[in-house]
């Protein structure tokens, strides 16, 4: 099993890599997360965002798995399914998608709990997409949450409303705003009913049959790794793992059948929501890299914070997923730059610092950058290795030797085509 992990706090690119090495493999596995990020494909050359669906879905002979480490909105895979079906309904998703009986569901309440804790004065803005994601998995933690499989169960009806009748009574006590009750256990019945037209199963049997058989996997990992439950920049941080390791948990594999790991990074850095971020740019230079790059949340539309790349955090990611091959994205929006920095270091306190560490403090981390020459071109012209400008060869030649991973695919446009092999470094 490969698995396929962001390296920064998201947007690197990964649903456009892993669309494009899809035709490698026989299952493509999402292990984490929920409907709070989005994986940007162009298909029939419209952009579609899939949040719930691994990326996989556009080519017909590959299988697709949600795995046990997803939390799951019915509601929202309805949704998705029937708009990539109304896309092209040759894709015959509900037979080429299996959803693991052991994956939590997220119930239609947790969205307003998510709403409160980010507006509410006493809790800690986090900026997340208020999906309901993190009250999923806090319910799942203290053991008092549904799972997908339950939807088959004769207690299943009676479960779900003593929890929804518990929780609305509980955000009425909050004074949030709520529709009817009834209103939102229907809408949530019909993305059940839904739910039991796809193939529900124990994916950690088919997935592991499938590894026996020789067959090929691709785990795909949600967010990213500075998003991390325990790796990342708690408390700003997504609610699942997001590492390379929360693919065999996420999924029920052992670390034994693991081979590849890539990387996905941008030539930059981006974040969305609160926390950390040392190489931040601010004022008119941010809003030119922003708009220039077109970043702005595939799922929210929220606006990315932008800065530049940081090697320190690219180097920790590396090594706490174990990177074999980076992916590097987005070189073409530092395009016609005289130079472009690198942050190759922090100073803390007088002190050199090599990598990310888990007490950073902006107001005491100083980012320290090194500038290499800049380079243009029109990278969507860029067909081969030997066409990459000789200034951005150079670039990505020292990121790969200060993160000791060879940079493997280099995407030169935001097409499915636009994207070519690297050879060497």
């Amino acid at each position: 099993m490969d698995i396929l992990v962001g390296l920064q706090w998201g947007d690197e690119g990964k649903g456009k890599f892993i669309d494009h090495i899809c035709n490698q493999y026989d299952i493509i596995a999402r292990f984490n997360g929920g409907a709070n990020a989005g994986h940007s494909i162009y298909y029939n050359e419209q952009k579609v965002t899939l949040k719930l669906l691994p990326s996989g879905v556009f080519y017909p002979n590959t299988m697709n798995v949600i795995g046990t480490g997803v939390v799951v909105n019915p509601i929202q895979l309805k949704q998705e399914v029937e708009q990539l079906m109304a896309l092209d309904a040759t894709l015959a998703l509900p037979q080429r998608l299996l959803l693991s009986a052991k994956a939590h569901l997220v119930l239609p309440t947790y969205a307003y709990f998510d709403q409160f804790y980010e507006s509410h004065p006493d809790y800690r803005t986090i900026g997340t997409t208020k999906n309901g994601i993190a009250p999923a998995y806090a319910a799942k933690i203290l053991r008092q949450n549904l799972r997908v499989g339950d939807v088959y169960s004769t207690r299943f009806s009676s479960e779900l409303q003593a929890i929804l009748q518990r929780q609305y009574r509980e955000l009425e006590q909050l004074q949030c705003d709520l529709p009817p009750l009834n209103e939102m256990e229907a809408a949530f019945l019909d993305g059940v009913a839904f739910l039991k037209t796809l193939l529900v199963t124990d994916t950690e049997l088919y997935v592991n049959q499938a590894l026996h058989e020789g067959k090929k996997v691709l785990a795909e990992g949600a967010q990213a790794t500075m998003l991390d439950i325990d790796h990342g920049t708690y408390p700003y941080v997504t609610s699942s793992s997001t590492v390379a390791g929360g693919a065999c948990t996420g999924l029920g594999v052992s670390p034994k059948k693991v081979g590849a790991i890539f990387g996905v990074t941008k030539a930059y850095t981006t974040r969305v929501g609160e926390g950390i971020f040392p190489t931040e740019l601010a004022g008119a230079e941010a809003e030119q890299l922003r708009l220039k790059g077109g970043e702005f949340g595939s799922n929210t539309k929220r606006p990315r914070r932008v800065g530049w790349l940081d090697l320190p955090a690219l180097k920790y990611a590396c090594m706490v997923n174990g990177v074999t091959q980076l992916i590097v994205t987005k070189g073409d929006i530092l395009s016609d730059r005289e130079e472009v920095p690198i942050c190759t270091h922090y100073e803390v306190e007088g002190k050199r610092q090599a990598y990310f560490s888990a007490n950073q403090e902006e107001k005491t981390s100083q980012a320290v950058y090194q500038l290499f020459q800049g380079w243009t071109g029109d990278f969507t012209q860029i067909k081969a290795e030997s066409q990459v400008p000789s200034a951005y060869r150079a670039y990505l030649n020292f990121i790969a030797q200060a993160v000791g991973v060879p940079v493997t695919y280099l995407s030169t446009g935001p097409k499915r085509e636009e994207i070519i092999e690297l050879k060497a470094n």
